[in-house]
């Protein structure tokens, strides 16, 4: 099969022809057809993940169809659209049988803990536990853009906020995951504060839902910004980018007894960033953290696409080829593209 593969971190991948995967007993393969390019893989790539044994193919937000099926596997055959959580569960740990596979003491990650689905054909594990069936209604490049950015702001919002109608909900940083999770806030009822520096995302967050924009490079304060628009502070906070500042900030512009998500990964020199602890112990501020979503609850956001109430298709921006992933990916870290890129030709 063709895969993109780098041999050292940071150093350029290359297209490169190597074998085929095949099933695990209790796993599938995968056809690719679409994938998105995540500023996780971007972290990946540079060295920032452990998991990660070289060389190696990214990528993680993957759709397809099953291939092949290993001996063991009841619920799957070939040529069933699926689609993948980023986080895997083993099955048998207790949160897994808690029902919590996102935080799975022995997951496994396609791109990461293994080869990934910048791919022809990629191997998922345990996938009676961990696929999950793609409606026809769904195409391929819309299903890759829910396998990391939409589903972990899904879970940050709706699992972990418990957000509600009318509350007020700040989105620190829109790319990807902030666009996905403005669109889900509105979705159930609240009002989104937008916070970016690009003028061209934050139009995007309007076009997402937000009712309210702050460019950070136009205000003195943007913790003061939000509490005044807010009139008082958000109800649930998200730092969608993965920041100190943006970190900071949205801890800092709850109102009492608030919310703030970290969605935004914080590795290497950003992975111990500053908490204004004071005030999230006088205020009782709760702070969370959204790592994935399991695959049982898919079922309930799939719904919500169904019924018109969230639209990932609008997130989708530029679709490319498995060669133009490499320059896609290498600039991960410039956010110069709005919505998610995907690679729908393999």
């Amino acid at each position: 099969m063709q895969a993109v593969v780098y041999e050292a971190f940071s150093a350029p991948p290359r297209l490169q022809t190597v074998p085929d995967p095949t099933p695990e007993s209790h796993g599938v393969v995968v056809k690719v057809q679409a994938t998105g390019v995540c500023r996780s893989d971007w972290h990946g790539w540079v060295g920032h993940d452990t998991d990660i044994v070289l060389p190696h193919v990214p990528g993680h937000e993957l759709a397809g169809t099953v291939e092949a099926v290993g001996k063991d596997v009841t619920r799957w055959k070939v040529g069933d659209r699926v689609t993948v959580p980023f986080v895997g569960g083993c099955g048998s740990c207790p949160e897994c049988h808690s029902g919590n596979q996102q935080v799975c003491e022995k997951q496994f990650q396609p791109g990461f803990t293994h080869w990934g689905s910048f791919a022809q054909y990629v191997s998922i594990h345990k996938a009676d536990l961990n696929l999950v069936a793609l409606p026809e209604s769904l195409d391929f490049a819309t299903a890759a853009s829910l396998g990391c950015r939409f589903v972990t702001s899904f879970r940050a919002v709706v699992d972990q906020g418990k957000t509600s109608a009318g509350q007020w909900v700040a989105v620190h940083g829109c790319g990807g995951v902030g666009l996905s999770a403005i669109m889900i806030a509105h979705a159930v009822g609240a009002n989104v504060v937008a916070i970016d520096i690009s003028d061209d995302k934050l139009a995007m967050a309007r076009a997402m839902g937000a009712v309210a924009t702050v460019n950070a490079n136009k205000v003195a304060n943007v913790v003061e910004a939000v509490m005044e628009i807010t009139q008082g502070g958000a109800h649930v906070s998200l730092d969608a980018l993965g920041h100190p500042t943006t970190c900071f900030n949205s801890i800092s512009n709850l109102r009492r007894r608030g919310k703030h998500i970290q969605v935004g990964l914080m590795l290497a020199e950003n992975s111990t960033p500053a908490i204004p602890m004071a005030k999230v112990i006088a205020h009782e501020l709760e702070i969370l953290g959204s790592h994935g979503m399991q695959a049982h609850r898919y079922g309930a956001m799939l719904d919500m696409v169904r019924t018109g109430k969230l639209a990932p298709e609008k997130l989708v921006g530029k679709k490319i080829n498995l060669q133009q992933s490499i320059d896609a990916l290498m600039n991960m870290d410039k956010f110069e593209v709005a919505g998610v890129t995907v690679i729908t030709e393999f």
